[in-house]
């Protein structure tokens, strides 16, 4: 670690590119960098940003070089290069503390002369080759030849002296080491402008992450209180339900009991009237003969009276009536489900993703369009050429686009045709041969079977019931939660989600059964402006 004074070298690093400042500048928040760096690093930002302290600017700040802080990185840069580069070298001849510098190293030698050490060198020794200072001489010589390491070998990629080129490195192709080094130097320069570019750019992407959590706290936050509203919602429509339940419970209740008081009443007067009659016949039976005689005629016919015996109260008032209120329920239910699926499609047109073909997987029994977003069973057989990756005998065509993380959003229109699968892939699935579509092969799909109605890719497959027939679906893929979903564009209404683990590159897949009339294209719909959706 280089220091002068009391400061460290890290203490003058730009933040940017992490090197010493070069031209320095301050930003109104106090915080200093390399000129170029800020410039560069606001060209690239909406924003005209602190890199440090995330301070931000409306328009872009007045900016002057720092001259004091230039001054001591310059100082900073000249003890690099001096350490570096070895522009110091003293005499190897003079002994002890103070040495003076060298004027000439000898090639010979392999040493480090001053003005008075080289006159005594050059008078004994007349033809050794003498060159400008240098240090560590050792390592600067070929140490077979004991020559001066002139030439840089283009196929070895190293350095050598002139004698190299006569043996080992004949037929080599070699270059100055000073042009050499120019070319690496600009090379290196190249290199480093990439990898302060690449600094910028994840800064930039940290920057964008930061933002990204910030905006999903506020979008947790609003989820939590919709997700709140919703369920008060629905509890306030259970707590109705409930009390509408009890109520017709207590009023049947109500109607039972009044209809059991008249009933009562009805029984006791009919049973007044039956003990007077009883009273009457005893009475009866105690009269004299002509007496007997003359009133038997009224007294034995049968009292008017209601026959009760199919007459009863129930004890269970209240049969049906929860399950109706339970399915009254039910529809409440399904009508806020249809409104959140609704607004669930909205929100996910922010993910559209930009779907085509890709032909070279196309079986040869379909055909594509040319803009690579039509696909229809041509009910001919095509003489293709047999890549590795084209399905030869289930009729499959994959998508040319892949994921391997994000979310994304397509939509496909079916229209009237009803054999067809459609969803997402393993780029890894097998191509050739008979194939099952299911999870367990690598395939997560919503599927329509002539005569046999809708069902997932699940094992074994599941059947839905739906109600309308799918004229355009939504495909909503969330990688790294592991969700595919399927969606009713036209109903806007959710279908069904698959949730499993997602561990490889996936492809969007379609898959037409047979042949059926030629309007039976399957279209993959364009979708708005990703940007205009995110602003609506």
């Amino acid at each position: 670690m280089s220091s002068t004074g009391n400061l460290s070298e890290e203490q003058v690093h730009c933040s940017i590119c992490l090197d010493v400042f070069t031209n320095p500048v301050s930003i109104p928040c106090g915080h200093n960098f390399c000129q170029s760096c800020i410039l560069g690093y606001w060209k690239s930002s909406p924003l005209y940003q602190c890199p440090m302290c995330k301070k931000s600017f409306y328009k872009r700040p007045d900016i002057s070089i720092n001259t004091v802080l230039r001054e001591i990185a310059e100082q900073f840069k000249e003890l690099r290069v001096n350490s570096e580069e070895g522009k110091e070298v003293l005499c190897d001849v003079c002994l002890g503390e103070g040495r003076p510098k060298a004027v000439k190293s000898c090639l010979v030698c392999l040493t480090s002369y001053c003005d008075e050490h080289l006159k005594s060198h050059a008078s004994r020794f007349t033809k050794h080759k003498l060159i400008e200072p240098v240090a560590n001489m050792e390592d600067r010589m070929c140490s077979k030849h004991e020559r001066l390491l002139e030439l840089f070998c283009k196929k070895d990629q190293m350095c050598v002296c002139v004698l190299c080129t006569e043996t080992d490195h004949r037929a080599h192709y070699t270059v100055p080491v000073e042009r050499e080094w120019t070319e690496k130097k600009a090379q290196l320069k190249r290199s480093q402008v990439d990898v302060q570019q690449m600094i910028q750019d994840r800064v930039k992407k940290v920057e964008e992450i930061k933002n990204s959590v910030e905006l999903n706290k506020v979008s947790t936050q609003t989820e939590i209180e919709d997700s709140m509203q919703v369920f008060a919602e629905m509890v306030r429509s259970i707590q109705r339900a409930q009390g509408d339940v009890v109520l017709a419970i207590e009023e049947r209740q109500r109607r039972t009991e009044t209809r059991a008081r008249n009933l009562v009443i009805k029984l006791e007067q009919e049973i007044d009237e039956l003990r007077r009659r009883d009273t009457d016949l005893e009475n009866m039976e105690r009269t004299d003969h002509i007496h007997f005689l003359k009133n038997f005629p009224a007294l034995s016919m049968a009292p008017s009276v209601q026959d009760w015996s199919d007459t009863s109260v129930p004890t269970d008032i209240c049969v049906g009536l929860i399950r109706t209120a339970v399915c009254k329920l039910e529809v409440t239910l399904k009508d806020m489900v249809d409104k959140l699926a609704d607004r669930e499609i909205h929100r996910i047109l922010k993910y559209s993703a930009d779907i085509t073909l890709d032909p070279n997987t196309a079986n040869p029994w379909l055909q594509l369009s040319q803009d690579r977003r039509q696909v229809r069973h041509l009910g001919a057989w095509q003489d293709l050429s047999d890549y590795p990756e084209r399905f030869d005998t289930v009729v499959i065509v994959l998508a040319r686009e892949g994921f391997t993380s994000g979310r994304h959003y397509w939509e496909v229109q079916v229209g009237d045709k009803d054999d067809w699968y459609l969803g997402v892939a393993k780029s890894s699935v097998n191509r050739k041969g008979r194939i099952s579509v299911s999870t367990t092969h690598g395939y997560w799909a919503l599927a329509m079977k002539k005569g046999h109605g809708y069902r997932v890719s699940t094992t074994p497959p599941l059947q839905l019931a739906l109600n309308a027939k799918l004229r355009r679906v939504g495909v909503y893929v969330d990688y790294d939660e592991g969700q595919i979903s399927f969606y009713d564009v036209k109903a806007r209404t959710h279908i069904y989600t698959l949730n499993d683990t997602l561990n490889e590159k996936i492809l969007p897949f379609f898959y037409l059964y047979c042949c059926d009339k030629s309007s039976d294209t399957v279209v993959i719909c364009p979708l708005a402006d990703k940007n205009l959706i995110k602003q609506s």
